[in-house]
């Protein structure tokens, strides 16, 4: 069966014994659904970027710094496939490029795991992300960096995703109860 929108089979994934993982740009609040959706479906819940900052001890901000972009996204690698090998059932909150990488996109794609797309108006997008302290992307002219961004990443979450979830001016609950619909 094909999920609503996107084209992408979604290979016999059922809810009670599949991941639930949540892609999207920066500010589109996987983090914030991610915790609702854990809580309401008792399940626990992998942060990307929190699992990132605590195998090294250091912020996202200061990996990047440091290390570079390409360090923090073999992290962000390593750290997708720690979540998506567990047996229980859990929701995935991945970071916003997680799709830059190829390898990624194949996981995402080969797993048995619900990839939902959480999608946002550019506009509401900006105002979410313009002040975040944690977003070295963004550190140099945030607008025109989102909007390329937005535009590059589009065709990979699409290619990802088993369903799409608009989260424009809807409450993380709403959005939760939408995620838990296109994946059950």
């Amino acid at each position: 069966m094909k999920a609503p929108g996107t084209g992408v089979e979604r290979k016999g994934k059922t809810l009670d014994r599949s991941h639930i993982v949540l892609v999207g740009m920066m500010g589109s609040g996987k983090s914030s659904v991610g915790r609702t959706l854990a809580s309401r479906l008792e399940r626990p819940l992998f942060d990307s970027d929190e699992m990132v900052e605590e195998r090294v001890g250091r912020t996202i901000r200061e990996i990047w710094e440091f290390d570079g972009e390409p360090a923090f996204r073999e992290l962000e690698t390593q750290t997708l496939l720690d979540s998506l090998e567990r047996d229980e059932p859990s929701v995935i909150a991945t970071g916003g490029g997680v799709v830059l990488s190829g390898r990624n996109r194949q996981l995402l794609i080969d797993s048995d795991a619900h990839v939902v797309w959480l999608m946002l108006d550019i506009e509401l997008l900006l105002d979410r992300v313009r002040n975040g302290v944690h977003r070295p992307l963004l550190d140099d002219d945030p607008e025109t960096k989102l909007r390329q961004m937005s535009q590059d990443r589009e065709p990979l979450y699409r290619e990802v995703a088993d369903a799409m979830v608009s989260v424009d001016n809807r409450s993380v609950v709403d959005v939760a109860k939408a995620v838990v619909r296109c994946c059950g």
